[in-house]
């Protein structure tokens, strides 16, 4: 890659090496992560950082670690998961056409990784997006980790794949500098659509005893003969300084970006919510809404979509927000990879699809967690309460997805208001954020000046003879609160909580209510049983030495109507005071429903 890189660094790209994040630099994105020393080399020799830091890498103490990440100033976004730098790429790219900038992006793929099916999405939307200012390289070296690659060296394989979908194709000698120089000249004068230059080179070029050959796939050499000869053999490639000559300053051949200053638009306060209590609307219905409310606020709202904008309700932003809004089709991997690039360069992208189907995205998921960026994910559909469509459309597994992450804020909103007041509270979350949204119309329970938190919880029903604490989230707050009507109507009563903060939890809220019902803590979740509400309560009470009865969905499930099935799978008003009875025996002449 030293060529390619050479290239790119120091003769076509345009950037500031101390001003990493200007607005109208050039990007560039190492997709093939694992060859992040010659990332930390070219910024080094920009300027980036002193060159006495290259050895350092992959130190515990070094932000150079063995695959790129946005801990370095000069990253967007983490790669080294193959075949997520070009998704990324695309969100760059739609980037710069939101905030009006002439900066190009520019990423370099591996000839291995073109093998994923994220690369080819990727493909498909920058061509229908006509992203002329995105131009990918592809090293085709012909050598996997394992094997030779999947075409080897036939170049002519991968020119006629990226020309049938639309790209403007280019195949080149990558050890060939001039060439490499004139293709990037080529795709930067190329209009109408990406560029993809198709680069042949040779693994480890230059080194006679590793150069083609399999093996070396992520080894080093020896250090003494190996290395030496190695270093040697290179030495005799370079071209000599002439005698009382200076050696090239590359830093002072790259090409400088714009410097005026951008003006910046202050967001606006976000409208509120306007229902009525009692109100019948879904969550999914009032998260478009919400989101037409903070494209109106704030500009660097966009909104991504895969093909399901008539459900998730997105389409009320697309009508007010044309030229904010980006469709992946069906799509789901380079819908969120294009998130992560777009919010890598500033702007607030919610993604969103069926909650089930972002686990198709969950290794971009993993990823976006690792760049820490503000992509605001928006699931719909969620559980056994959307009905009729059957298991493939309930999202059973989301919340255990989201949680495992360290640094995602997981919001479950139950009405109109919570809805649009935990959107708003997403979008300006630090870091990335996920939002379950439900298929009923469930009524509105909270007033239009309700105030949320992240890491909050609400007290629904309460009193000084509570005899046990149930949690709900989304639908079941609505199961809990019947689940009190009825025990109250027999003269027991029972705290109700709508935990809407998922990750993070109110963890005194939580352990304060366990401690005013006796210790009995009842967790109600239209879920699976691992890794959602359950065990998000669980770990915040246990080291106050309480446990939670948990009620979830534990079979796969089956099509039905929203209330059979709630019944079902046991997550119903009627379960709910079977597990009040479970916690508490002296109450066991309050029959929930009547014997079989």
């Amino acid at each position: 890659m030293a060529e390619l890189m050479a290239a790119l660094f120091f003769g076509e790209m345009r950037f500031d090496p101390k001003d990493p994040h200007n607005p109208d630099a050039d990007r560039f994105i190492l997709s093939k992560g694992h060859a992040a020393p010659i990332l930390y080399a070219a910024w080094a020799e920009a300027g980036a950082f002193p060159r006495d830091e290259l050895l350092r890498l992959r130190e515990i103490g070094s932000d150079l670690e063995g695959h790129p990440t946005p801990r370095l100033p000069f990253v967007d976004v983490a790669t080294g998961s193959l075949g997520q730098g070009i998704c990324a790429a695309v969100g760059s790219a739609l980037n710069a056409r939101r905030i009006k900038s002439p900066y190009r992006t520019y990423v370099l793929l591996g000839d291995g990784e073109s093998a994923e099916g994220s690369v080819w999405e990727a493909g498909n939307v920058a061509v229908i997006d006509g992203l002329d200012n995105l131009c990918a390289i592809t090293d085709v070296n012909g050598l996997g980790q394992s094997r030779p690659t999947m075409w080897n060296h036939d170049l002519e394989q991968f020119a006629r794949r990226w020309r049938a979908f639309g790209w403007h194709a280019l195949v080149i000698d990558g050890h060939d500098v001039a060439a490499v120089l004139d293709a990037l000249l080529e795709a930067r004068n190329t209009s109408g659509r990406p560029t993809m230059i198709l680069a042949r080179t040779i693994k480890g070029k230059g080194v006679s005893f590793a150069e083609g050959k399999e093996g070396w796939h992520g080894k080093a050499f020896k250090k003494g003969e190996e290395m030496d000869r190695a270093i040697a053999e290179l030495e005799r490639q370079f071209v000599p300084v002439p005698a009382g000559g200076q050696a090239i300053k590359l830093a002072a051949h790259i090409p400088k970006p714009p410097t005026g200053p951008r003006a910046v638009v202050a967001p606006k306060l976000v409208a509120p919510p306007s229902y009525k209590l009692g109100d019948q609307v879904a969550t999914r219905e009032a998260y478009g809404t919400a989101l037409v409310k903070l494209g109106d606020a704030d500009p660097r709202v966009v909104v991504l979509d895969a093909d399901v904008k008539n459900s998730t309700f997105s389409d009320k932003f697309e009508k007010a927000y044309p030229d904010r809004f980006f469709q992946s089709y069906i799509a789901e991997q380079v819908m969120v990879g294009s998130a992560m690039g777009l919010a890598a360069r500033g702007a607030i992208p919610f993604p969103s699809t069926f909650a089930c189907f972002l686990s198709r995205a969950a290794d971009f998921i993993r990823m976006a967690a690792i760049s820490n960026v503000g992509v605001k994910l928006a699931g719909s559909h969620a559980g056994v309460s959307i009905g009729e469509d059957g298991p493939s459309q309930m999202a059973l597994e989301d919340l255990a997805i989201f949680r495992a992450q360290p640094n995602f804020t997981v919001l479950y909103p139950c009405d109109g208001v919570s809805a649009e007041r935990l959107v708003a509270l997403a979008a300006n979350a630090k870091g990335p954020a996920y939002i379950r949204m439900s298929r009923p119309k469930t009524p509105v329970i909270y007033g239009n000046d309700e105030t949320f938190s992240i890491g909050g919880l609400k007290v629904l029903r309460q009193s000084s003879q509570d005899v046990a604490t149930v949690i709900g989230a989304g639908v079941t707050v609505f199961e809990a609160l019947k689940a009190y009507d009825q025990l109250k109507a027999r003269g027991t009563s029972i705290r109700v909580i709508d935990l809407y903060s998922v990750s993070p939890v109110d963890r005194d809220g939580l352990v304060a209510a366990a401690r005013a019902t006796g210790g009995h803590v009842i967790t109600v979740e239209d879920h699976y049983a691992a890794g959602g509400v359950g065990d998000a309560v669980a770990e915040a009470v246990a080291d106050a030495g309480f446990t939670v009865h948990r009620l979830a969905v534990r079979e796969i499930p089956r099509s039905g109507k929203p209330e059979e099935l709630l019944e079902r799978f046991g997550i119903s008003a009627a379960h709910i005071i079977d597990a009040v009875r479970a916690v508490r025996p002296d109450l066991v002449g309050q029959t929930a429903r009547p014997s079989a």
